[in-house]
Order: structure tokens, then sequence, then C-alpha cells
């Protein structure tokens, strides 16, 4: 968990934990693979990085805190040498931001070398760790991924494939998780389906990745999704899939096609950029306001104000710039810092916007502070009215399945009303898209996971939050 001060340093905005990768590709280089591979995956996590390879002998492994191009350099490219890999990108949600904390982890057990990476949040994972130290298990790090890594490990006289299976017996919560061994690759999903993973198709391989974008980056081709509570495994036979007898219902994450996917990402069946522009329609389903221009919070608001655009016949405009070389907001160590790094990093156009009424669309509005000094930055540029809105509905509740907002208390829609939050980012209006225009949105023939927005937790609570005083708030009760 990170401490009170460290949350008021965090971007406003949701944050997903992490993107993983694998790869089974004989002939090629799947270290360079790999690091495409993580590239695509940066926008899920930009803390740390890490890659391990096998050449069917030894696993090698290099990771580090820092950006994927500045922890691989091509030095440590060349001597990342085999036949399979796995990579991950971190965004520290449980565990601190640490290069012990960064994946892939890597040990040696009784069936000989393993290495997995993770990405979400398990609500058991305080209960697991304590059972398995009491029984002898070491632990290196604070995350859950060794929780998981601890319990296959468990399950060592069985071959790895039978160690899953029997590993997600005992897991509660969110996982999307890449393995591997000297000689195979492995993927495996949640029964709810929480988190995305997908597999494609290379020349004489295969490749496992969070986002379908990951697997354009490295040429290979979009087969289908990792079906929640589905095991595969890929060897020298080809791919083998394997369904685990642990149910759930669906509950994909929807904040994935609001803000954390990228717009070339196909998740599930439902392209994220389609879905994007679907919720800006679905806004001027539900509200037109009375503006000159409509223009994005860049990047993640513009597909939705692109649509909103067209279905209320408002023009569009680009309205701000984003700097997209500005370093993340968080690091700086003043206020007055992090105050100028917004400035540096959404810049408006005075021509675009001066005397005009504007209606600006973002994905969300988490602490309210970065959308606070953005509509002052509009005033300050001579903006005549700022009407706000937002492709989702209010985020009220704590997440604990891989997004860092486990903390009630800083989220501004528990603060304040609707009223109340107007007033504090100083806009004339503010409007939320419902959370039944949302799903519309988003179509598809699955569930979704909207704890965040309806206190709806599909997988559980936390074992530390089953009690207490707002257990009941949690749970929209």
């Amino acid at each position: 968990m990170f401490f009170e001060e460290e949350w008021a340093d965090r971007v406003d905005k949701l944050n997903e934990e992490c993107g993983v990768f694998g790869i089974y590709a004989p002939g090629k280089d799947v270290a360079q693979l790999t690091y495409f591979g993580l590239f695509a995956l940066q926008h899920r996590g930009q803390e740390g990085c890490g890659m391990a390879v096998s050449d069917g002998k030894d696993i090698d492994f290099y990771k580090n805190l820092g950006l994927v191009a500045e922890v691989f350099k091509q030095d440590i490219l060349n001597n990342l040498k085999g036949h399979i890999a796995v990579g991950h990108t971190r965004y520290s949600t449980t565990g601190a931001n640490s290069e012990v904390n960064t994946q892939p982890i890597v040990a040696r057990y009784l069936q000989g070398q393993i290495a997995l990476v993770h990405n979400g949040n398990l609500v058991n994972a305080g209960d697991l760790r304590t059972r398995l130290a009491t029984n002898g298990s070491v632990f290196q790090t604070t995350i859950d991924t060794e929780v998981i890594l601890n319990l296959i490990a468990r399950h060592s006289q069985n071959e790895l494939e039978e160690s899953l299976m029997k590993a997600m017996i005992d897991l509660r919560g969110s996982y999307a998780v890449v393995v591997m061994n000297e000689n195979k690759l492995y993927a495996m999903r949640d029964p709810f389906g929480n988190r995305p993973l997908c597999i494609g198709k290379l020349d004489g391989g295969y490749a496992v990745a969070s986002e379908s974008c990951a697997l354009d980056a490295v040429g290979a081709k979009f087969l289908r999704d990792v079906l929640p509570g589905e095991i595969i495994t890929i060897d020298e036979e080809g791919l083998h899939s394997l369904h685990s007898f642990v149910k759930g219902e669906d509950a994909l994450c929807i904040f994935e096609y609001v803000y954390f996917a990228r717009p070339d990402s196909n998740i599930d069946g439902v392209n994220v950029n389609k879905a994007r522009r679907n919720m800006g329609h679905e806004l001027a389903q539900e509200v037109i306001v009375d503006a000159d221009i409509v223009i994005p919070v860049p990047d993640s608001g513009t597909v939705a104000a692109i649509g909103y655009a067209e279905a209320s016949g408002i023009p569009f405009a680009q309205g701000i710039l984003k700097n997209r070389y500005a370093g993340r907001t968080f690091i700086q160590p003043t206020q007055d810092l992090r105050e100028l790094m917004v400035k540096l990093k959404l810049s408006p156009i005075e021509e675009e916007i001066s005397g005009k009424k504007i209606a600006v669309v973002d994905d969300s509005i988490v602490r309210g502070t970065t959308s606070k000094k953005l509509v002052q930055l509009l005033r300050d540029r001579g903006a005549k009215e700022i009407h706000f809105l937002v492709t989702s509905p209010p985020v009220k509740y704590p997440c604990y399945y891989g997004i860092d907002t486990s903390n009630r208390d800083t989220l501004i829609a528990v603060q304040k009303d609707l009223e109340g939050i107007k007033e504090y980012i100083g806009v004339d209006s503010l409007h939320y898209l419902s959370l039944e225009g949302l799903v519309r949105a988003v179509g598809g023939e699955r569930g979704f996971c909207a704890a965040c927005m309806n206190g709806n937790y599909p997988m559980g609570l936390p074992d530390d939050k089953e009690l207490g005083k707002d257990s009941l708030e949690r749970k929209g009760q």
C-alpha cells in the first residue's frame, strides 16, 4: 500500500498497474520482440519493467525501475538469448515501487526454473501469504505475484499446467498471468475475466499480451482472447487449452474501455476506439449543452469528444495541446512544481477557445485536482463558458482489483455531490455519462465490473476490508 502522501502525489487519473507479455517463437529474437511488445504496453505501467528469456536450458532475466526504452539498452537485449520470453510493465498499486517488486519473478523449484508476470490484484493475498509463510514459504517481495508463485510451488509434484490449475482453486481476485519454464509458455485468466489477455499467432510461434496492440507491434495475428478461467499452454506441439472448474460471472473491468487500454486494441470482441466514440454518442443522447465548440482532454477524451461532436452537431476543435515529453506530475518534489507540470503537460490553445462557450470532454474525474487546474487554465485563456462532460459515471468506491483507488477518502465524488464537484473544479455545468449509457456504448455480449462506480464487487472484498464501519458503503449498501 502507498502512504497517504504518496497518494496525494499521483496524477488525477485512475491508473492501471501493469501489462504482461509472453512469446514462444523458436528461431526468432524473442528479447527484441518482447521489447517491442512491452513498448506497446508502456501506457499500462511506467514505473518499472523486466523480461525473462529461456533457451530451453536456463532462464536469464533483467528488470529495473524506469521506462522500457530506459531499462533495455541494446547490449542488455543482445545478452538475453532464447526462444521463450515473458515481460512486464509495472504501475505499483500493491507493494512499494522498488526493483525487488518489479516483475518478472524468477525462481527455481522442484520442477526446475520458472518466471512469472501478473496483472491484477488478489483480494485474499494477505490470507494466502500468511498460510504459505506458516507452512515454510519465504517471500522476498511485497506483491501478490509472489503469492501466486508460491502457490504454484506448493503443487510442484505436478506438471506446471496442473499446478496452475490447482493454484487457481485458492486464488480470489483479479489476475491475468503469463508463466514460463525452460521449454513452455503458459497463460491464465481469472474465472471472472477481470483483466484482459489475448493470443496471437506468429510465423512458427505464438504471443500472448494484455492488449492486442502489443500483438500488432510484434507482427502477430490476433487469434482470440484468453477465456475467463482458461489456462493456455504453448510448446513445440502448438497451443493447448484447459478450462478450470472454478466458475465466475463475467466481470471485465469496464474502465479498460474508458481509459486504460489503447484505442487500437480489441478486448473481448470490442474495439476500444469504437467504444469511446460510442461514449460520446451516448453523452449526446443524455445531454446537449449550449456550446460553440467541443474540445477533448487529450488523449483519452479525444475519441469520445469526436463522438459527442458528431451526435450533437457542435463543431469539434483540438483546443488543448498535450506535451508528450513532460514527465509524470507525481514525481515532482513540491506542490508548486507539480502544479507547474500540469501547465507543461496540458496547454490550452487560446485562438481556439477565447470568447467561446466550450464543451470539454474527459474520461473521468477521480480526485478533481487536475480538472480544477485545467479549468483555470481555460479561463485564463479566455473561455467564456465551460461545460464539463465526463464519459463515465462518478467514481465513488475504491477498486481492489488492480487500480490505485483503494483509499475511498481521496475520491471527490465521495466528498462532494454533483453541485459541489461543479463548484470545486469551477465549471458552468457538469455532466456524467450514466452507467447504463456506458454499458450501451461498450456493447458486447458479456458482463462488466463497475465496482468503482456502483459498489458491486463481483470477486469480493480483500480480507482486511470485510469488517469495519465502511464495509457496507464499499458494498454499495
